[in-house]
């Protein structure tokens, strides 16, 4: 019986270890480092040509909003392409489109539904931009969004750039209450990786790519994550620029957010396998840090989730500390699976949002590592409606923050 506390409280120590690395040791570093050897990028206002990719498949409740606001962005007109790259929509999103043609929106459709990144990559073949800007239907940018995220262009060294999203939780539930505390720590990680080397991953309802840095991507991948990974190969940088601002609906319905976070966790697992010779740290130095830190150690959290709490049953009564870890442990769950409760019942959950959703995406991150070893491969997306259909409550949005 002792060995097996012993072994439990090495397990235990071990992973608590792990787990607190992952959430707070490496943000900690990461500013540190970030401040010791981090970099500028060269910032100037420039008016390059632009092309604006919007991928949209059956967006008509968004797209004639999400046009409007393109049109209305403070740049030169002649230096502004738009193209909407319908993945064979098979509602009026099209005709909607078509509409827009004598303010000159391009309609890009594919004859075949591939998925979301087949439909940017041919819309890039169809387009001239120097720049090209990827967007979704459902994403709302302020008026000088292109100008400020098109400054980073200005520095030779940058091929990519990615900008602030400002999740907009109107419903006021649980699952947008989450998310937005979520994406407030990814975007603090974001911020602190551009500047110490390059982002492992871009917001995929708004970032641009320098034409000549643009490469074909396979259309199993998640675009947003493996362009950061693909111009980094090339020996330039993808950055952050906070003053580019967009904004966009959080979903309401925890089962759409799960199985959101599911199709873009394991397209990321995908894409690691397929780009793993990042992870070495010996040839790609703070861009193998970033990734193993801010990826690879963040799947794994939910395994050391349950060795922790397993570990802790064999523990209890090896002193106070371990009893009170229990105990903390336990409550924690409790609160998550109140919040969960009460997320069903439409209740207001204020403090329990948090364990509810951290919860809900490390069980996200458990079931998509099960469909990556199986192969499952997601290829084409789906919009999340709201209830009601008139309207979506996230549009697949690809992001980077699996």
């Amino acid at each position: 019986m002792e060995a097996v506390k012993v072994l439990a409280e090495a397990i235990f120590i071990l992973s608590l270890a792990l787990a607190a690395y992952t959430y707070a040791g490496y943000p900690v570093a990461l500013f540190a480092l970030s401040r010791l050897l981090g970099r500028d990028v060269r910032k100037r206002d420039i008016t390059p040509a632009v092309s604006v990719i919007i991928a949209a498949y059956n967006e008509e409740a968004d797209i004639h909003e999400k046009l409007e606001n393109t049109l209305a962005l403070d740049y030169p007109g002649e230096k502004l392409e738009i193209i909407v790259a319908s993945d064979c929509s098979s509602d009026r999103t099209d005709e909607i489109v078509r509409g827009f043609a004598d303010r000159g929106v391009i309609l890009h459709r594919r004859p075949e539904r591939l998925g979301k990144t087949s439909a940017q990559n041919h819309a890039v073949g169809v387009s001239t931009g120097e720049v090209l800007l990827f967007s979704d239907a459902t994403t709302m940018y302020e008026p000088g969004t292109l100008r400020k995220i098109v400054r980073s262009f200005a520095d030779t060294e940058v091929g990519c750039v990615t900008g602030n999203v400002v999740y907009v939780d109107r419903a006021s539930t649980a699952v947008g209450r989450g998310l937005r505390s979520y994406w407030g720590y990814e975007f603090f990680l974001k911020q602190n990786e551009s500047l110490l080397c390059s982002l492992i991953g871009v917001c995929g309802c708004l970032y641009a790519v320098r034409r000549s840095a643009y490469v074909r991507l396979a259309q199993d991948m998640s675009s947003d994550f493996v362009i950061a990974s693909e111009v980094y190969l090339q020996g330039l940088r993808s950055v952050y620029d906070p003053e580019a601002v967009s904004s966009e609906d959080t979903n309401n319905r925890a089962k759409d957010e799960f199985r959101m976070r599911v199709r873009i966790i394991e397209q990321t697992m995908s894409a690691l396998h397929r780009y793993s010779e990042v992870l070495n740290p010996l040839r790609h130095g703070l861009y193998a840090f970033q990734m193993i830190s801010h990826k690879v150690m963040r799947y794994t959290v939910p395994v050391l989730m349950a060795l922790i709490f397993v570990s802790n049953i064999f523990l209890i009564d090896s002193g106070a500390p371990y009893y009170y870890a229990f105990a903390g442990q336990a409550i924690f769950y409790a609160a998550a699976l109140a919040g969960w409760a009460g997320d069903a019942f439409g209740l207001k959950l204020g403090p329990l949002a948090i364990p509810y959703y951290f919860v809900l995406s490390n069980v996200a991150v458990a079931f998509a590592f099960v469909k990556f070893i199986r192969g499952e491969a997601h290829v084409v997306w789906q919009p999340l409606r709201d209830a009601s259909g008139d309207e979506a409550s996230r549009a697949a949005t690809e992001g980077a923050a699996g």
